[in-house]
């Protein structure tokens, strides 16, 4: 739901910001601490996509909770560190994630993998169980893909959430992250970086070992100079002041009616 030109965003953490007179740049926006911050991340590594903006946030004191939705299984190739079944597979997944968000200094009881989505006959199962765990946190903002993308798993998060917020009744605010795979969306709010920031995210990134293997067989290009290729071009997209930028697009979920 777009957000309404003439009317003031209502609400932690943007209340009082005007649209039409974005998009905004996160370091210049003051947030009251602690803000509670849910991240879902349909696979393990999109959490790292937008890592310097949770970097961000959590050296401002804020609470980031993080729920990786999906094994991944099968984003690893046959073979790949010895594994060659889904729950192999799902494990060398877990453990690069689990690598990074060590790297990031992410508690790790603050890091959970919810496995959702491996068998159609527990679809419902699934959803109750998702549903249970976003009730269990409330957030202040969350981050998600954006539904107008063409993996069918970002798609799928970014729908489910925003019904199990209209059945949860929660009223928060959702920063849709752009993603290779974006198909089109509007930029809200953008966290740009310069050189030696984007070094932190590349080695970041490099800790999924089973991405850039697959990354540099089936597209030529690794998966850090990927997505750091992605930032660069929003950050021209944007004029940004510094070469790279993590895009946005915010939306309120939840509340009986649409932002604002």
């Amino acid at each position: 739901m777009p957000l309404q030109p003439t009317q003031p965003l209502t609400g932690l953490p943007f209340e009082g910001l005007q649209p039409g007179r974005g998009p905004w740049a996160l370091r210049e926006l003051v947030f009251p601490a602690p803000l509670a911050i849910l991240v879902l991340a349909p696979h393990p590594d999109d959490f790292d996509a937008i890592g310097l903006t949770l970097r961000h946030l959590h050296q401002q004191g804020h609470a980031l909770e993080v729920g990786v939705l999906t094994t991944g299984a099968s984003g690893v190739e046959d073979g790949f560190a010895g594994a060659h079944d889904p729950g192999s597979k799902a494990s060398v997944r877990e453990a690069e994630q689990r690598e990074s968000c060590s790297f990031f200094g992410l508690p790790a009881q603050r890091l959970h993998f919810l496995r959702l989505w491996d068998d159609a006959a527990e679809e419902a199962a699934d959803r109750a169980r998702l549903q249970a765990w976003i009730a269990e946190r409330p957030a202040d903002l969350l981050f998600m893909p954006h539904g107008n993308d063409s993996n069918r798993t970002h798609r799928r998060t970014c729908e489910t959430v925003c019904a199990i917020a209209a059945t949860l009744q929660l009223q928060a605010w959702a920063c849709l992250n752009q993603d290779a795979k974006t198909l089109q969306m509007r930029v809200d709010l953008f966290h740009e970086f310069g050189e030696e920031e984007a070094a932190w995210k590349a080695q970041l990134l490099r800790f999924h070992r089973s991405q850039q293997a697959r990354n540099l067989r089936t597209r030529g290009i690794s998966f850090d100079a990927r997505v750091l290729e992605l930032n660069r071009r929003a950050a021209q997209a944007l004029d940004t002041r510094l070469p790279y930028a993590e895009a946005f697009e915010l939306m309120r979920i939840g509340a009986p009616r649409a932002i604002p």
